[in-house]
């Protein structure tokens, strides 16, 4: 049969629990987190062992060489959490062109910063977790070692990435990727069991050291090593130096809710701009013209706006402030009409990461994301131990005067963005979108369909989703209704139509009652969404 093929529409209905809940892009990695929660856990330790899981469950999009970010609800306190890596200290526009490149590769050992997911995983776990390190490994170990079946969405991506890396990925180091994620010589197919010993034994020593062998240890040694011998620029001393940075979270008043994103370098501020343009508008109803038009043309001046300015925070030339500030916004309103407008093109890749919310009966809350960038990554995996290095540098710019220019020791744009809503001094709750650059879109569309309609978490993750690529170009699902594709093509946009789901991002919501402490969550129907509860 054929795991992919739905003749039939489906409506999932909203999940609700009281003691806990764990909403993500893979049912093992959900299970994961309830498996701890039922221990004694609380949401952070379900937190990192769902993410944990996920770099096993789900390698098509995130891994141990990664980066990730947190927000993280606390007694009565939101905390964020940066956990992206800066540029090797040896890299450098000259050095980069003199080894033959007009821009950053995309794959190879060269795009490759200092990967921030094990210290994340550290420092969640410091601050706030409630079981010791350690035991928040064991189901993914299990997976790693045990095996596990792959999920239909999961078995569509590893096929696509496993054919494209047969003909883009030349050269011996790129051997112990197909040694790792194709060892009979093919990507393994839905429903078919894979394993990674080495997965296994690598998070046994992150669990069992404190993430210590990760960067200053034997997984160190192995890392720089293997990247060196490929004339990388990743040195024992940059992950030595690196470690997780707790940040303040940054927000904007959204007719009466706070919404929460982590400041640059992530993209959030990009959605928080978007619905400061909006804010002064009236929306009546959802699916109508006046609404897409305006949506559309918010997400058009965000992002023109914010591609120009937002890297690494200590870089920008203007402030997160200004960029959320009325003026700004009054300015940008001013400039939607009733036709589409044609902003200056933004280049848009792909992404690859997941998503995961995590809350306990306690009322702790975790919005976490993880990624190895594009899918898979740089391609890149260190012999035996089942490290997949993501391509993050990629983004970073050759020409000197762009904002994203490359420079050792900076963290360039990052695309990945947990969310997070509030209402006065109580959490709403946990909400994201992964997806490369359809990322705040994701995250705007689900605040309006949230605040402005009112629809549930499950519908507001359901509801047809478009994207604005660059230009008057504006991608939408294949169930976006005709008529509105139609008039919105009479006002200028130049409409296409996708043939499947897969550009248009992967959510996870869980709301909170404050009253009552129940928990609602809703779960990515584009993907192989769960939700565990009890």
């Amino acid at each position: 049969m054929d795991h992919l093929y739905q003749p039939y529409s489906s409506v999932r209905n909203t999940v609700f629990a009281r003691k806990g809940m764990v909403a993500t892009s893979q049912p093992l990695g959900a299970q994961a987190g309830l498996e701890i929660l039922q221990k004694g856990g609380n949401a952070i330790d379900a937190a990192i062992a769902t993410a944990a899981a996920l770099t096993v469950v789900e390698p098509t999009s995130n891994g141990i060489g990664g980066d990730a970010f947190a927000l993280v609800w606390v007694n009565g306190q939101l905390y964020g959490l940066n956990g992206s890596g800066p540029a090797p200290a040896a890299i450098s526009i000259d050095a980069v062109k003199a080894k033959g490149y007009e821009r950053m590769p995309k794959f190879g050992v060269i795009p490759i910063t200092v990967p921030g997911v094990p210290s994340a995983w550290l420092e969640l776990s410091k601050r706030f977790g409630k079981l010791p390190f350690k035991e928040l490994f064991s189901p993914a170990i299990r997976y790693a070692k045990e095996g596990f079946p792959l999920t239909p969405v999961l078995g569509k991506y590893w096929q696509l990435a496993y054919t494209h890396f047969k003909e883009v990925l030349k050269g011996e180091q790129f051997n112990p990727w197909f040694d790792t994620f194709a060892p009979n010589g093919k990507a393994p197919d839905i429903g078919e069991m894979w394993s990674s010993p080495g997965h296994a034994a690598t998070l046994t020593s992150i669990a069992e050291t404190n993430a210590e062998s990760f960067y200053r240890g034997e997984l160190a040694e192995k890392i720089v090593e293997f990247i060196q011998k490929y004339d990388g620029f990743l040195t024992k001393g940059d992950l030595e130096n690196y470690r997780a940075e707790w940040v303040d979270p940054i927000s904007t008043n959204y007719r009466g809710y706070d919404v929460w994103e982590i400041p640059p370098n992530g993209q959030g501020l990009l959605a928080l701009m978007a619905l400061n343009i909006v804010r002064d508008f009236d929306f009546t109803e959802k699916d109508t013209i006046d609404t897409y038009h305006k949506q559309i043309e918010a997400i058009k001046l965000a992002f023109t706006e914010a591609k120009e300015v937002i890297t690494d925070q200590k870089h920008m030339k203007i402030s997160a402030e200004y960029l959320l500030s009325d003026e700004f916004a009054h300015i940008n309103r001013l400039r939607i009409n009733d036709k589409a407008i044609t902003p200056e093109p933004v280049q848009q890749p792909s992404g690859g990461t997941v998503y995961l919310a995590t809350a306990d009966a306690e009322g702790n809350m975790v919005s976490f994301i993880q990624s190895n960038y594009m899918g898979f990554g740089s391609g890149i995996v260190i012999p035996g131990t089942g490290i997949g290095l993501q391509n993050r540098g990629f983004d970073f710019s050759l020409e000197r005067a762009h904002a994203n220019a490359l420079l050792p020791g900076k963290k360039c744009y990052h695309t990945i963005i947990p969310g997070f809503l509030t209402k006065g001094n109580e959490a709403i709750g946990p909400f994201g979108v992964m997806g490369g650059f359809m990322q705040p879109q994701g995250h705007f569309q689900v605040v309006m369909s949230t605040v402005d309609f009112h629809l549930n978490p499950q519908a507001a993750l359901d509801a047809p989703r478009w994207q604005w690529m660059d230009g008057k170009k504006v991608m939408v699902e294949p169930h976006f209704p005709n008529h509105l594709v139609q008039t919105l093509i009479r006002k200028g946009h130049q409409i296409q139509v996708a043939s499947d789901t897969g550009g248009f991002g992967r959510g996870q919501i869980i709301w909170r009652n404050p009253q009552t402490g129940v928990l609602m969550g809703g779960t990515e129907s584009r993907t192989d969404g769960a939700i565990a509860a009890w």
